[in-house]
């Protein structure tokens, strides 16, 4: 049967806005691990996972056996803000698992299910603690399509489409936005102490150490540093959205970990509930936890099978370094693989860049090039992504879990797919 066909009542019923459908065009019926398998039985390699939502694969047993349990015990399922030993149990498990070993005493709010949600309230608290308005963005950077959300959105894109002014962000060049050997925070560090640059305090700079939307740009640990410091001596609040790079993704639990950087406000949602269900928090220092009771609320803040996956997904993945270890060593196989690719194909100009599971490889000479090779990767059976703001970059992002077989299995189908296209 012809995906036209398989599909045709979604072109005739769903809106237009619908996205991911029109790249791998298939019914999807079942998935495991690190294979989707369509309404025809056909099996699919995932090298998407989500758009990062997939941390620990499909259907992870030890997190359906954690849900099955709950339902038939009655569990409570919807619970909006209140207490629930759910909830309990996942904030105890996060407090001993996350928060200790790393030294960091933020309190936590739970807010609407989607990264955008948490990131809404990122700023509005951020602006209430400082009674600033003005927040600093980066370029590329991606944080939601809400209006606060996209404001801080980089992609023309998404922002053509508010339909309404995007007001009190101010943008910055990302590192390595204007090559290698510009620090870009020379920018801002200038413009904040020079009363003619026009550049009020900010209350808050939003960042993503590795931005995945944006193209897989990786913020240098000094830079972060750096900014970290900018921010600290100036009372601006930093807010590290940590969204799609964390939980994992990037190699540590945060992917600011690696420079050894204390933010005030962090966002955690996609991977953090393990299982795909929806799932957002706001990590909040204490002293800027200036909310009332009910000044930020929302129907489906309280996601109680939520609580339960993302509790297991702590106790099975993260009470000791072992996970993190393998994530390592899957990483050094992608980026050495990645790099053969590019030293295979020296006309192309193809950049690797990432860190953990989080890859991408770019390709500024072609900016069809990755929309191409992620087609015929489909015809052949793996499902990847692009990224970037011309999609010019392939995305790697597979399952933390998935194994060095998977792995190597999927890269070959993506050499293959280059080496079709490019013949063409």
């Amino acid at each position: 049967m012809s995906s036209d066909t398989v599909l045709d009542v979604f072109d005739r019923r769903e809106s237009e806005v619908r996205g991911y459908i029109r790249s791998f065009p298939t019914v999807f019926d079942r998935a495991t691990g690190s294979t989707l398998i369509d309404a025809d039985g056909r099996e699919y390699l995932d090298f998407f996972a989500g758009a990062g939502v997939l941390n620990y694969g499909h259907n992870n047993p030890a997190f359906t056996r954690a849900l099955v349990e709950y339902l038939e015990r009655d569990g409570i399922i919807h619970g909006l803000d209140m207490a629930t030993s759910a909830k309990k149990a996942f904030i105890e498990a996060f407090e001993r698992l996350v928060l200790q070993p790393r030294g960091l005493d933020h309190k936590l709010q739970f807010t609407g299910p989607t990264g955008a949600n948490a990131v809404e309230a990122a700023l509005k608290v951020a602006r209430q603690a400082t009674g600033r308005s003005l927040v600093v963005a980066f370029t590329n950077g991606f944080h939601g399509l809400s209006l606060g959300a996209l404001a801080a959105t980089g992609n023309s894109r998404y922002r053509n489409a508010a339909g309404v002014g995007l007001d009190d962000v101010a943008r910055l060049p990302y590192d390595g936005y204007l090559g290698a050997d510009v620090d870009t925070l020379d920018l801002f560090e200038k413009m904040l102490d020079d009363p003619g640059s026009g550049l009020d305090l900010p209350a808050a700079v939003i960042v993503e150490a590795v931005q995945g939307e944006g193209g897989i740009n990786v913020a240098s640990a000094p830079w972060l540093r750096r900014l970290r410091g900018i921010t600290a001596a100036r009372g601006i609040l930093l807010i590290l959205d940590d969204i799609q790079a964390g939980v994992g993704r990037t190699g540590a639990f945060f992917a600011f970990e690696e420079a050894g950087i204390v933010p005030d406000i962090v966002t955690v949602s996609k991977s953090i509930s393990g299982s795909g269900l929806p799932m957002s928090l706001v990590l909040l220092r204490p002293e800027v936890d200036v909310w009332k009771p009910g000044q930020h609320t929302g129907t489906f803040r309280g996601n109680n099978l939520a609580f339960v996956s993302a509790r297991a997904a702590l106790e099975t993945y993260w009470a000791d370094a072992a996970f993190a270890d393998e994530v390592a060593a899957k990483s050094a196989l992608l980026r050495a693989e990645l790099e053969r690719i590019a030293a295979d194909h020296p006309g192309q100009g193809f950049v690797v860049r990432g860190r953990g599971l989080m890859y991408g490889l770019a390709c500024d000479s072609d900016r069809t090039l990755a929309g191409r090779v992620s087609a015929e990767a489909f015809h052949r059976g793996l499902v990847i992504e692009t990224s970037g703001a011309f999609d010019e970059v392939l995305k790697f992002l597979p399952a933390l879990t998935i194994t060095d077989d998977e792995l190597t299995r999927g890269l070959a189908i993506v050499r293959e797919s280059l080496d079709t296209v490019l013949a063409r």
